[in-house]
């Protein structure tokens, strides 16, 4: 009997997907929001919106309430120390375009900066860019046959003159979790400051950010079951005192005239102008929403449902998989037929996946690859999608064969 997702009926999308034929596989791009994200949404705009911090009558009090408290929430989901360690973004993009220019004082020229070879363009091209300007070194640290990163390599890499380590949690191509404690162990052996892109991770688990120890970590709304536009950055105390503030406008400033201007700390200091008032307030319903799962039941089914994903791809002929995945998602190549023309066929017959770069043309350029397919899994996914998938894929394969 195909397993089955308890949740599954909470989100309108996937249904409303399923009666048009389509079956949605691409989670790891974007989820799709359960009924109380809808919900709180309507209920905010159609209340009565108002901007939030500045105002003094009930609708902007009302909305800076329910503002700060999902910034009370967030602090909460990731154990930060206090809400004063949680900064609202645009996303994960912003958040760590925000990390580049707020610590590029503290880096000097010869200096290194350490990333991964698996990284997303976006824990890549901000470090990048920075090492440019700085006359920086961008160190990378290679992957094992896994799609780990290779640890004995990363002790010999990271030294003295790192300055700063940022790695992906899980990996958005080769979905495994990366060995992030004995990473942060090395980088904080000789003082370097710690990145965790946590867009794809943050969404499988929960995670202490105080335990892990790293001092800054980002993740997405829209890839948690959230809205879109809006972001998390975790800055550890002591490190957001570091950070210098970025965009300039209203809401971070304390004092100004003509010639000089005071600024705010973290973490109003960081969200100049008017924030994405309904969708932070939507993603506190949110993390309400998640709060209120079986965390247990949830890694059961995620667990079993890519279980039964790899073991599919694995007896099919021909189809490669991209390092050893470990939840969420599995990318692959078939022999002898282009990522584009399956993808293609696959959609023809009502499947969403992702196909190409992934963001990440490093990583593919280094497999020798022009991209690959990605099937990846939300919690709403269950055994008869996968039935879809490869009856879909069994299908594309013979016509392309």
């Amino acid at each position: 009997m195909p397993l089955t997702s308890p949740w599954r009926a909470d989100f309108p999308g996937i249904l409303a997907l399923e009666a048009e034929g389509q079956t949605y596989l691409d989670s790891a791009a974007t989820a799709q929001k359960p009924q109380a994200v809808l919900d709180a949404l309507l209920g905010y705009l159609a209340s009565g919106a108002a901007n939030v911090h500045r105002a003094q009558h009930l609708p902007g009090e009302r909305a800076t309430r329910a503002f700060e408290a999902t910034r009370s929430k967030a602090a909460q989901w990731l154990n930060a120390a206090c809400a004063e360690e949680i900064i609202f973004t645009r996303g994960s993009t912003e958040s760590l375009n925000l990390l580049a220019y707020g610590l590029e004082h503290l880096l000097q020229p010869g200096e290194q900066i350490v990333i991964s070879a698996l990284e997303h363009h976006a824990n890549l091209l901000p470090w990048q860019q920075l090492a440019r300007r700085r006359g920086l070194e961008l160190v990378i640290l290679p992957l094992d046959d896994t799609g780990m990163i290779d640890l004995n390599q990363a002790a010999r890499l990271i030294g003295p003159r790192t300055r700063l380590l940022a790695v992906s949690q899980l990996s958005n191509v080769l979905g495994r979790w990366q060995p992030l404690s004995k990473l942060l162990t090395l980088a904080r052996a000789h003082g370097a400051l710690s990145v965790v892109d946590g867009a794809q991770g943050a969404v499988h688990g929960r995670h202490d950010l105080q335990a892990l120890g790293c001092d800054f970590y980002v993740c997405s709304s829209h890839k948690l079951y959230g809205p879109d536009g809006v972001g998390l950055l975790y800055g550890r105390g002591e490190a957001l005192s570091q950070l210098r503030h970025w965009q300039f406008g209203g809401e971070m400033v304390l004092d100004a005239d003509y010639q000089q201007a005071r600024f705010r700390p973290a973490p109003l200091g960081f969200e100049a102008g008017t924030p994405a008032v309904s969708a932070v307030i939507a993603l506190g319903a949110t993390l309400d929403w998640l709060n209120s799962l079986d965390q247990a039941a949830l890694l059961r089914h995620e667990e079993a449902l890519h279980a039964e994903l790899l073991a599919g791809l694995q007896a099919r002929h021909g189809v490669r998989l991209l390092g050893e995945p470990q939840l969420a998602l599995a990318s692959f190549g078939v022999d002898g037929v282009h990522n584009a023309d399956l993808a293609q066929l696959l959609s023809e017959q009502g499947i969403a996946v992702r196909a190409g770069h992934h963001c990440a043309m490093p990583l593919m350029k280094g497999l020798g690859l022009s991209g690959a397919i990605r099937v990846s899994l939300g919690l709403y996914n269950d055994g008869n999608d996968l039935q879809r998938f490869f009856s879909a894929l069994d299908s594309a394969l013979e016509l392309l064969r």
